[in-house]
């Protein structure tokens, strides 16, 4: 059974308490111990054995942030939180975030979305300028480039990159050829 999208009135009810529920999460995050005190299995133990027939209602999905969710959270935006690497979402981006999923755009391709590819560009030539880079940088000034979603995503670029600038290239028809060679410590992401 199918069910219906929300309506822009009940979405912006839903939305107004989901807000509400995140400010209210962070305001007491602090509060909170960094590390979940629950053992393998704990989550599970609380979730339905079979999916039901009819969802809950978007009402009692914050029921269940309190109730099973946030105690089994690594709290990641918690001030104590000093692991792997900072990822501290501001407030100030989740709003952003929801500006960016309320389009729901494809930014894949200039004919995609125009507004994405070129805020993008935009952005990252001023960043270039920002931080000192030569014009060569620039999308005008026959550079550029692209935000990346991830630390991984990220140094898989660089690693083609490097790839492609030691082959001139070659690699993109004729592969590796094992002369390639990647050094990486055991604490590698």
């Amino acid at each position: 059974m199918s069910q219906r999208d929300l309506s822009p009135e009940e979405f912006r009810e839903l939305g107004h308490a989901y807000v509400d529920w995140i400010a209210d999460y962070r305001a007491r995050v602090g509060d909170l111990p960094v590390l979940p005190g629950v053992e393998p299995g704990w989550v599970r133990e609380r979730l339905p054995a079979k999916l039901p027939e009819e969802g809950e209602p978007l009402t009692a999905v914050l029921a269940d942030m309190d109730r099973v969710v946030v105690p089994a959270s690594t709290h990641w935006q918690h001030p104590g939180f000093f692991a792997y690497f900072p990822a501290n979402a501001s407030l100030a981006s989740l709003l952003g975030d929801m500006l960016s999923t309320g389009l729901g755009t494809q930014g894949m391709l200039w004919s995609t979305s125009p507004a994405c590819t070129e805020l993008e560009q935009h952005l990252l030539d001023q960043l270039a300028d920002a931080t000192g880079l030569p014009a060569e940088f620039t999308f005008a000034g026959g550079g550029g480039g692209v935000i990346q979603d991830s630390a991984s995503s990220s140094s898989l670029v660089a690693l083609l990159a490097a790839l492609h600038r030691t082959s001139a290239g070659a690699w993109r028809t004729a592969g590796r050829d094992g002369r390639e060679v990647l050094y990486v410590s055991a604490h590698t992401h």
